[in-house]
């Protein structure tokens, strides 16, 4: 990680507000990744095959003011992260990404702005406990997608202070956009025991049509005992839309071989309103650290990833990675 002397700052916080001149500091960490990963289906014994490849910088920084507040930037460089969203038309080979200002202090809490990237505060702790297994058999079964409230740019999150010993509590708001409302969110994680982490979320999706607004549902738990993780979530979405009402249930154990080497699997079921049978996906996972650098070898199956019973829903994805940060 680079570190470099924030010189800039003290001139924007004295044409903000009348303070002495202090000094911020920059941080830069990075992240890039390299992969070979395929499918197989039923009736095909070899789907398609390529290989990936990811690069992101990290800008994170910021400092503390005469007043006793803390302002905060934080900005990511991701080459090529708009081309399939609806900026591509104006910005798909741009390399900017999620960027975010935040205040803070430890008696009035945090508030960050986040300009793209943001998540409500329910959104931001509904992965599945299985690492949303469903996402890698998006692009092959067209269709499957697990709902969420609102989320991306344009959010405030607010962090409250601490007033219980291991209990945190956010909330956000999505101010309204055309032909929407505001819509809101409110999460809270407790890790009071030793090993234990407990997450509860609720937050709504804001239409401005009676017949299309949604409230999402997110509850789950993990616990580390010894070499053990234990992990559960469930993910409820219910919303006026016909036959759209979406339960996500999912499960994971991880044992850790050593300081190195860990193995995890994960399971997750979708039941979705009428539709003829629940969306099944599995996975396991081993991993090997050493330094900077983590290698992968994950296997993954879908099961009637469309919701009905036939054998052309049923994928395989298998994937060799190497991770790097630095």
């Amino acid at each position: 990680m680079n570190n470099f002397k924030k010189i800039g700052m003290t001139a924007l916080a004295a044409s903000l507000v009348s303070t002495s001149v202090f000094a911020g500091e920059v941080t830069v960490a990075g992240s890039a990744s390299m992969a070979v990963e395929g499918y197989s289906s039923s009736g095909s014994i070899d789907a398609g095959k390529g290989f990936s490849m990811g690069n992101q910088l990290t800008f994170t920084g910021g400092g503390e003011l005469d007043n006793g507040l803390t302002v905060g930037i934080s900005f990511v460089l991701d080459q090529g992260d708009n081309e399939v969203s609806a900026e591509a038309s104006s910005a798909g080979t741009a390399p900017f990404d999620s960027h975010s200002v935040s205040i803070s202090s430890d008696s009035m809490g945090k508030l960050t702005m986040h300009g793209e990237g943001g998540s409500s505060a329910q959104a931001a702790i509904d992965t599945t406990a299985a690492g949303d297994i469903w996402d890698n058999f998006d692009g092959t079964t067209t269709g499957t997608t697990v709902s969420s409230s609102t989320s991306g740019s344009d959010i405030l999150v607010y962090t409250l202070p601490s007033m219980v010993d291991s209990l945190a509590v956010t909330a956000s708001y999505s101010p309204q956009q055309t032909g929407s409302e505001s819509s809101t969110a409110y999460a809270m994680t407790y890790t009071g025991v030793e090993g234990l982490s407990a997450s509860f979320g609720v937050g709504d999706a804001k239409t401005g049509v009676s017949t299309t607004e949604a409230d999402a549902t997110t509850m789950k738990a993990s616990y580390a005992y010894g070499s053990f993780t234990l992990a559960y979530s469930n993910n409820d979405y219910q919303t006026a839309v016909a036959s759209s009402d979406q339960e996500t249930t999912s499960y994971k154990v991880s044992y850790t071989v050593s300081d190195a080497l860990s193995i995890t699997y994960g399971t997750e079921t979708i039941d979705k309103e009428g539709t003829a049978v629940d969306a099944e996906f599995e996975k396991i996972t081993a991993a090997y650290t050493s330094g900077g650098m983590t290698f992968t070898v994950t296997q993954q199956s879908a099961t009637d990833a469309l919701h009905t019973a036939t054998t052309a829903e049923d994928q395989d994805y298998w994937s060799l990675g190497l991770a790097f940060a630095f």
